[in-house]
Formats: C-alpha cells, structure tokens, sequence
C-alpha cells in the first residue's frame, strides 16, 4: 500500500499581509509627499494651520468610532451572518461623523483663539464636511481585512490613498492654496464615504440590525471605544500643549519634528490586523497554544524592520530633515530624534492581540494610566522646557503605557495547560542581532559626518545636492546593517520571506 502523500505544509499566516504591505508600500511614497510639497508650498505660517486643520480632524476620527468599527476584527472571523455586523458599524460612524461636524462647527472658535490662529475659521465648513465624511468611511478597508479579503483590501487602499495624495498636493500646486486644497478633501471624503457603503456590505448576508448583536458588539467595542476616548487625546496632547504655547510658524517645526515616515503604519497595521484575525481562527478551530508562536513571528519580523529604521532615522536626523523638507526645518532635528522612540515601541504587536483576545479592558487601563501620567508631564515639561518639554512627555507616557500592555500579553496568549511569562512571548534572539546590526550601522553614519561635515555644508543649491548626503548615508547604514546581520549568521531576505504573499500548494 503506498503511503498517503503528506500535506503541503501552509505558509506562513504573515503571507496574508503581503497585499496589504505591497499596496501600502507603493502608496507609501505618495502619502510622504503630501506634507514634503506642502512645506515647500505654503508659507511657513499656513503650513503650521495646515497640520492645526488635520490635528483637530484625526482626533476626532479616531476617538468618536469608539471601537465599533474595529470590533469587525473581532466579530467577522466568528460570524456566518455578516451583514449585521457590517450595518452597525456603518451606522454607528455615520452618526458619529454628524456630531464631529457638530463639533467642528460650534467649537472651532475656541479651538482657533487657543491656538491664537483665527485663520483657522476660514476653512470651517470644508473641516466640518471632511471629518463627517471621512469618520463616516473609516470602516472601508476594516471591513474587507477582517474577512479575510486581504487583496481587496489592498486594492481599496492603493485606490484612496492614491486620490488622497493628489487632491492635497494638486490644488496648493495650481495655486489655489490651503483653501483649494480643503474643499478638495472634503470633496474626496464624500466619494469615500459612498464607496464605503457598496463595498463593505457587497455579498455579505443577514439583516442590516439585529439589535440582540449590537448589544453583544458595543459591549465588546466600549471598554476599546473608552479607551480611544483616552490614548487618542493623550497621544496628541503634546501637538495641543505645544501650539496653545507658540506661533503657527513655528508649531510647524514642531510638527515637522513629530514627523514620521509612513513606515510603522506600512508594516505594523496590516500585520497587526491579520495577526487579529489569525488568532481568531485559532481560537475556533480550538488550536489556542499556537497563538504565541504567531505573536512571535510577527513581532520577529517587525524587529528587523524597525530597529534598523529607527537607528537610521536618529543617526541621520540632521540629513534626513534638511532633505526632506529643507536647511530652514533643522532646529527640529532634537525634536525629530526623540520621537523615533515610537518606532521602536511598535515592534510588538500587542494592542492587537489583546483585542483579539477580548481583553480590551487591559487597553483602557493602560490608556488610562498613559493620560494620568500625561496632564503632569506636559505641564512640566512644556512650561520649562518648551517644544523638548512636550516631545519628551510624550515617550515617556508612551514607554509607561506599553509597559503596562506587555505585562498582560503572556495572560492573553497563555492556555490552562501553558502558562506563559514575558520570556516566553517576546523574540529575544530577533531583537539582539536587529539591535546589534543597527546600533553598528547607525554609529558609521556618525563617524561619516564627522568626516565629511565641511564638504557637505559646501555643497551647491539644488534638490539633488540636497538629498545626496541623505542618499551616502542610507546607503552606508544599508551595507552596514545587512553586513552586520550576516555576521551573525542572519538573512535578511529569508528573516522577511514570510512577508510575501504565497499560496499553499
């Protein structure tokens, strides 16, 4: 009797963010130009209204879907009836955008003579339109991800950050200013919101509400949706604190101090995402005790990926700043090293796992904590130390706030026969060799500068004169990092195959 053929063995669960990183990749580029173009555009006084504009409308995209829309991730993977997950959770942003533009409307008065800024005021109607309509989409790509239609995920988000970018780039670029470039988003949050409707509820079934589920999901959702009310907030206190205290123009430094590279959003979320949903799926098939191998893998992978981003970016902050946005943003290059801290906080993905373990009662309470420590740290430090004051305030409530969700992630992933500790759950051997790799790399780029600091100050005018020191160093940091994993025995290709979308066989 010949014997049976074995099973082909399945690829990795992380094959299954490959879409959604390819898409995020490509669009990537064309996000990072939105705030590269705009500094160049507008002057140094509207840029700072500008970042003012979108503070004020992410804050409350964020904080009033109260987790209704990412308990999609939760539900979807359990449900055989879809559709009336997928109605309360449009219905409930659709509401939630009436009231942000509520809010726009009525309190953006106060807000402008806070941020002592009554340019604000002139874009109230397009900031009100825009919030309501983009909080009214946010569960557009949710959706489609936690079904597992990671490909049409994909397609969604290539197609709107696509149009994102060009209606705010174009219109400042034909001359029509910030003004133009508002009513155009406002204009594209409209379309979104109408995608969102025909895409998420396409082939889905059951009935729009079933009030009995709603309870079940806004019972799930209010302890996540309580904790947005708190992390959002506390997460840009520091932006608040800082333009109640400074001139637009130079808030605009802070701003571009704050900035970060769309990378951790690239690779974090939609690896974030399927590792939800992954343990999902393996909490029905019954299989609990691989949920720590998954988590690894993904933090694994992540840490290879953001500690050498995050030694580059701090290394090479004064070329990476004048090259992006030019010689007059360099006094934010101190600002710009302390907030690379949250590249590294990203590395494990433990927000995600809570949730899908439906523990979302331990992310309030961290969140909890990270506002508490917050109000005091921002007073002090804002009022003594300026624009360092409010950047240093928030890493060190960042660092607090993760500790706290590390310290729950072994209980999250443990089951009655495996108990688990912190050893058990983090990549210790990933995050020495990315460690060692990037911390040699990264001290090259100093010696470099301090070689070559005179040529480069001596360079002509001109975008490519400008960006050739950025484009030395990268490529110094590059060889140095892949020498310095092959040195210990690491591929870097191989330590981020499982990245790439694959098919079982």
């Amino acid at each position: 009797m010949s014997a049976s053929p074995k099973p082909a063995r399945s690829p990795s669960f992380l094959g299954r963010a490959g879409p959604l990183v390819l898409a995020r990749l490509f669009t990537a580029g064309l996000t990072l130009s939105i705030p590269l173009v705009l500094a160049r555009v507008l002057h140094l006084d509207e840029y700072g209204t500008y970042y003012q504009l979108f503070l004020i409308a992410t804050t409350l995209s964020y904080v009033l879907p109260f987790g209704v829309a990412q308990s999609l991730y939760y539900f979807l993977p359990r449900a055989e009836a879809k559709r009336p997950y997928l109605g309360h959770a449009l219905l409930f942003v659709t509401g939630a955008g009436v009231v942000a533009a509520g809010l726009v409307w009525f309190f953006l008065g106060h807000v402008a003579a806070y941020f002592n800024n009554p340019a604000l005021m002139d874009h109230r109607a397009a900031l009100a339109l825009y919030t309501a309509f983009f909080l009214g989409s946010y569960p557009l790509e949710i959706s489609l991800t936690s079904q597992g239609k990671t490909k049409a995920s994909a397609v969604v988000y290539l197609a709107s950050d696509a149009v994102r970018s060009g209606v705010m780039v174009l219109p400042p670029l034909l001359g029509f200013s910030l003004h133009g470039m508002m009513i155009a988003v406002a204009c594209f949050a409209g379309l979104r919101y109408v995608a969102t409707w025909v895409v998420s509820l396409r082939g889905s079934t059951g009935p729009l509400v079933d009030w009995k589920l709603f309870k079940e999901q806004l019972v799930y959702a209010a302890p996540f949706g309580a904790a947005m009310c708190l992390a959002i907030p506390q997460q840009n206190a520091h932006m608040y604190a800082v333009a109640g205290v400074v001139a637009p123009a130079v808030y605009a430094l802070y701003r571009v101090g704050c900035f970060q590279l769309p990378v951790v959003d690239l690779l974090y979320t939609p690896t974030s995402e399927v590792l939800m949903v992954r343990l999902g799926e393996l909490e029905r098939e019954g299989r609990l005790e691989e949920g720590v191998e998954a988590f690894r893998e993904a933090a694994g992978k992540l840490a290879y990926v953001f500690l050498p981003f995050a030694a580059f970016l701090f290394a090479a902050a004064p070329e990476f700043v004048g090259a992006m946005f030019g010689q007059k943003f360099l006094p934010a290059v101190p600002i710009f090293r302390v907030s690379v801290l949250g590249v590294v906080l990203s590395i494990l993905p433990m927000d995600g796992t809570l949730r899908a373990r439906g523990q979302t009662r331990a992310i309030f309470a961290s969140y909890l904590v990270k506002a508490v420590v917050t109000v005091p740290l921002l007073w002090f430090g804002v009022k003594y130390f300026g624009m360092m004051g409010g950047i240093a305030s928030w890493a060190l409530a960042e660092m607090v706030g993760k500790g706290m969700l590390l310290i729950r992630v072994p209980r999250a992933l443990s089951t009655p026969e495996r108990q688990l500790g912190l050893k058990d759950v983090i990549p210790w051997r990933e995050l020495a060799q990315a460690s060692l790799a990037a911390f040699a790399a990264g001290g090259s780029i100093f010696l470099l500068r301090s070689g070559v600091h005179d040529t480069w100050v001596n360079l002509p005018a001109g975008f490519l004169w400008r960006v050739l020191p950025l484009a030395v160093a990268g490529l110094l940091f590059v060889v140095g990092y892949v020498v310095g994993l092959y040195a210990q025995g690491v591929r870097p290709w191989s330590a981020l195959q499982s990245l790439r979308p694959r098919r079982a066989a």
